[in-house]
């Protein structure tokens, strides 16, 4: 009997692309068939990242909800105004420094679907962060008048705390939009090629 002859396996040539393997039903694995985009510039370089957005990089970069968010911000500026109190006899300028990268990273590790609570959680933060050293005497009352006087005087750092965090609020939003919007659009090209190879495929 004579053996069936077995061809050695040849490689592609120079020039030629190499096909993806076909499954037993026809069709191009799906598996083989994928590619990898890089940013970069022309010429194979690379776009230079400043050294800020490296240090940001670091950080950590948890996702809060609209509640746990609110919750952080206010334990830790309460915390932060007993510190003060006992260190800095209840400084309210050291208050308000610290008050402002609190609501920097509350606006920062929110999730993206609760971004618009952001510029809400940062007030009421600094709010139940200043009872501390609102120095309010007399029972409720007086805690009470204590806590919207010093919210009234001291509102310049209020502001603030809430301007920073609804700008980052409002950048993270853009940015989600045009991320969206440009995947929108890779998606759509993608999809071009493979309608026109339809179209021009013959009806049987």
């Amino acid at each position: 009997m004579e053996q069936p002859r077995t061809r050695p396996p040849q490689r592609p040539q120079r020039g030629q692309s190499q096909q993806a393997p076909v499954s037993p039903q026809g069709t191009i694995d799906e598996a083989a068939t994928v590619y990898r985009v890089v940013d970069a510039k022309p010429g194979g370089r690379s776009r230079p990242v400043p050294p800020v957005v490296l240090a940001l990089r670091r950080l950590p970069n948890p996702r809060l909800t609209g509640i746990g968010a609110g919750l952080f911000a206010a334990a830790v500026m309460f915390v932060l105004a007993c510190l003060d109190s006992l260190l800095f006899d209840g400084s309210a300028t050291v208050y308000g420094v610290l008050f402002l990268p609190v609501s920097a990273l509350t606006a920062l590790w929110v999730r993206p679907a609760d971004l618009v609570t952001a510029p809400i959680i940062v007030p009421i933060a600094f709010a139940v962060g200043i009872i501390p050293i609102s120095g309010g005497d007399g029972g409720f009352a007086g805690q009470t008048m204590a806590l919207v006087t010093a919210l009234a005087v001291h509102a310049g750092w209020l502001y603030g705390g809430t301007l920073v965090a609804g700008l980052i609020a409002t950048v993270r939003k853009v940015r989600m939009m045009r991320l969206r919007q440009r995947q929108r659009r890779e998606m759509s090209a993608a999809r071009a090629p493979r309608d026109r190879r339809e179209t021009r495929r013959p009806r049987r």
